[in-house]
């Protein structure tokens, strides 16, 4: 199959794919290949999804041929590759026979006359670092994004804030995805704890707002008052009516009674300002939640595990794997209290290289449902604050007033 496979790689290649993977054979759920022009010479480029990545790798002829031969049958049941020979199509049934479709591509006269004019230049090849499309386009000024220094007044964006810039398309990429799952009849409630500095703040309210048409009524809560002083001013400047900013803690907000947030943010919330976040947010019920933990600090002075005493007597190694405890037990009590919860990689924030994100969306019916997270928390010997906050002091009477409930449902 390799020499098939570079038949259609060459000459005009547009791009492959390698689906539906055999159970068991890897974490790897799709490859995908293009050509690109990496400083002049033709060149292959390998993204394999894997769980909620995609992981790139740069091959050449040989190489990319020789890989989709070698995850057919065994890592994959098809496999399919287009260019200007045309369409390749490789199936395998479970049995383990292969059949191979060839179709031809088929010029029309002005296809073949236009094909003529091109000589021998075949598909072109896209540029390894091809512009993308972002939610927020580049060239056009975005007026908040001028006056946070992260455009100029032509719309290019400026080389020091690009990373901002991506960050804020990131951003609103997530959000983008759970739309559907807030409220699109009436005005959408939106608190943002920890707002900092607020440049998502005001890219999500921009969005919703100027782009989507949404009607939004957006809380920034900072604890820095020259901050949250300087955003109202530019909210003002703006005219963005329902954006405001206030001045306190997470732990000391409250919401009006009946009209409790549709959506939670909480992207620099440190330690376990997290949780006390999470928190009102589960307890109001609010559909979406969207949370880019920091400084998880609390877990790394607790963890006792003799088992893993080898690893955690390196400090740096603790503190990672205490951060990811700590993320994954809050994802865990996220779905518990009647979430869906993806963790997702986000893009570094500005004060912290922390790129995990936490987004949870509410299931339409609440059901809870119990994950066993407590074996873990009783084999690291911690005491998670969310848990504290949600379940009290001892989860296992909220556990024995559960089981009364459905027993006495079941009478």
């Amino acid at each position: 199959m390799i020499e098939k496979y570079k038949e259609y790689l060459s000459n005009g290649f547009e791009y492959a794919t390698a689906s539906k993977p055999v159970k068991g054979a890897g974490e790897c759920t799709k490859i995908k290949i293009r050509p690109i022009n990496l400083k002049g010479s033709l060149m292959y480029q390998v993204a394999r999804t894997v769980g909620q990545k995609e992981l790139h790798e740069n091959m050449t002829l040989d190489a990319a041929a020789g890989l989709l031969a070698s995850v057919t049958g065994s890592q994959f049941l098809a496999v399919e590759a287009a260019g200007d020979k045309g369409k390749l199509t490789v199936l395998v049934s479970k049995k383990g026979h292969v059949t191979v479709l060839e179709h031809p591509k088929q010029l029309t006269d002005n296809a073949k006359a236009n094909k003529a004019a091109e000589g021998k230049k075949g598909t072109p090849i896209q540029e390894h670092n091809r512009k993308k499309h972002y939610l927020l386009p580049e060239g056009a000024p975005i007026p908040f994004l001028v006056e946070l220094g992260v455009m100029t007044e032509s719309g290019k964006v400026i080389a020091q804030k690009y990373d901002k810039f991506r960050q804020i398309n990131r951003y609103l990429e997530f959000v983008e995805d759970i739309i559907p799952a807030l409220p699109q009849d009436r005005e959408l409630s939106i608190v943002d704890f920890g707002c900092g500095k607020s440049y998502l703040t005001f890219a999500l309210y921009y969005y919703l707002k100027e782009t989507k048409g949404y009607d939004v009524n957006i809380t920034g809560l900072d604890l820095k008052a020259d901050v949250i002083e300087k955003c109202n001013a530019l909210a003002g400047h703006f005219g963005y009516d329902k954006l405001k900013f206030y001045v306190g803690d997470i732990a000391g907000y409250t919401a009006e009674e009946g009209k409790y947030p549709d959506m939670v943010v909480m992207l620099h919330a440190c330690d376990t300002a997290t949780d006390y976040a999470l928190e009102k947010a589960v307890k109001w019920g609010a559909r979406v939640i969207l949370c880019v933990p920091c400084c998880q600090h609390e877990l790394n002075k607790q963890i006792e595990c003799d088992s893993l005493k080898p690893i955690m007597k390196y400090g740096l190694l603790k503190e990672r794997f205490a951060a990811l405890v700590t993320d994954g037990l809050r994802a865990e009590m996220l779905e518990e209290a009647g979430y869906r919860t993806q963790v997702l990689e986000f893009i570094d924030m500005e004060h912290t290289p922390k790129n995990i994100l936490i987004r949870a969306v509410r299931q339409p019916l609440r059901i809870k449902k119990h994950t066993g997270y407590e074996k873990t928390v009783e084999f690291l010997h911690v005491s998670p604050t969310l848990q504290r906050l949600l379940y009290g002091e001892n989860r296992d009477n909220e556990e024995e007033k559960e089981k009364k409930k459905r027993s006495g449902a079941d009478l």
